[in-house]
């Protein structure tokens, strides 16, 4: 039969902070937009539940939660009634695709009042078991596919610290110089009135927002654009393919990606950081995995700040120190990633077959 939303859940919200948890522990599970935190020794929910981000980065992703566990204030708590299970519940919402409910223009929010009156068919029990037992079997091949990835993503890793070494200790002894220093550009997105949720267009120039900045990857779910007209107005804020943006918000506070080329001439938003290395120094892959280095981002975690929405500024990114190796070395480097992102390829689009058959 035909339900809401609301009838087969009900919300919950979560005040903690991600600050709220530094140096806790326990036996109890957190987890944040990107996944799980840490443990610590209370928790929100006694029942599995499922959890949607309602803020900033990866908004309207839905996951599922196991009892005696919690998230932080990112992400609304959906709490299952009798009526349906968690598990069924979670797929259900999952491909509702809730972000196309946001609002905001410098943060996207959404809200379950905007999204509770979404419809969907409510099985028996009996067959709620049956569907999850499916999709279960589907999920597995898909989480086989992505582990696979997640290998050659690593496989990445380990030849940047074979080549150039750990990022902050610099133990090769290479030259260091500040982001801004290193660059031919570095700029962050227009605030403001300048670039509001009701200048989007259906076509028009691609919009870059945080949800589409990955670590490593550009994430294409969230596609939003404005009218060339609206673009005449914040063309020095013109990114382009092979270019690299930085998310300083969301989670991982700090993360790095490459425009990729279906994208073509685009605008970054509001704490989408544009930069562009000086090609005698840096070369962009290089430049990217830097970033995204776990040593990199453990030194950003020191300068995050605001009380609401934590985040890195522009400014704090220029004064960041990168080191410098040979060109040649790494050009080396960025052909072989390269190399492996074929692989990744290979992966990927076998992942995205299995997908879109479910």
């Amino acid at each position: 039969m035909k339900v809401k939303l609301e009838d087969v859940c009900e919300r919950g919200s979560s005040n903690l902070k991600q600050s709220d948890i530094i140096d806790k522990s326990g036996e109890y599970p957190i987890y944040g937009a990107a996944g799980y935190l840490g443990n610590i020794d209370f928790y929100h929910q006694d029942k599995p539940y499922i959890a949607v981000v309602k803020d900033g980065a990866g908004i309207g992703r839905t996951t599922l939660h196991p009892a005696k566990s919690s998230v932080i204030g990112t992400m609304q708590y959906l709490l299952p009634k009798e009526n349906v299970l968690p598990e069924y519940l979670y797929y259900v919402v999952k491909y509702m695709h809730l972000e196309k409910y946001f609002t905001g223009a410098t943060i996207p929010h959404i809200y379950f009042k905007d999204y509770k009156n979404e419809e969907f068919n409510l099985d028996t029990l009996d067959r709620q078991i049956e569907i999850v037992g499916i999709l279960k079997k589907v999920e597995d091949i898909i989480e086989f596919r992505r582990q696979e990835l997640d290998k050659l993503d690593n496989l990445i890793k380990a030849r940047f610290v074979e080549m150039f070494g750990d990022t902050v200790s610099n133990p090769k002894g290479w030259e260091r110089m500040t982001f801004r220093k290193a660059s031919c550009r570095l700029s962050d997105g227009p605030f403001g009135s300048n670039l509001k949720s009701e200048h989007y267009s259906d076509t028009g120039i691609r919009v870059i927002r945080l949800g589409n900045i990955g670590v490593g990857k550009f994430i294409d779910n969230d596609q939003s654009y404005i009218p060339e007209a609206h673009y005449e107005r914040l063309k020095k804020y013109t990114c382009k393919s092979g270019e690299i943006v930085i998310g300083t918000l969301g989670e991982p506070n700090l993360r790095a990606c490459i425009v990729p080329d279906y994208v073509g001439i685009a605008v970054n938003k509001a704490d989408c950081v544009h930069y562009i290395p000086n090609p005698e120094l840096l070369n962009s892959l290089f430049v990217c995995q830097y970033i995204n280095c776990p040593e990199t981002q453990q030194l950003a975690s020191g300068m995050i700040h605001g009380q609401t929405r934590s985040r890195v500024s522009s400014g704090q990114i220029a004064e960041m120190p990168i080191f410098i190796p040979p060109i040649e070395l790494q050009n080396m480097f960025a052909d072989f990633v390269k190399q492996v992102n074929k692989s990744k390829f290979y992966w990927l689009s076998k992942k995205y077959l299995i997908s879109n058959r479910t």
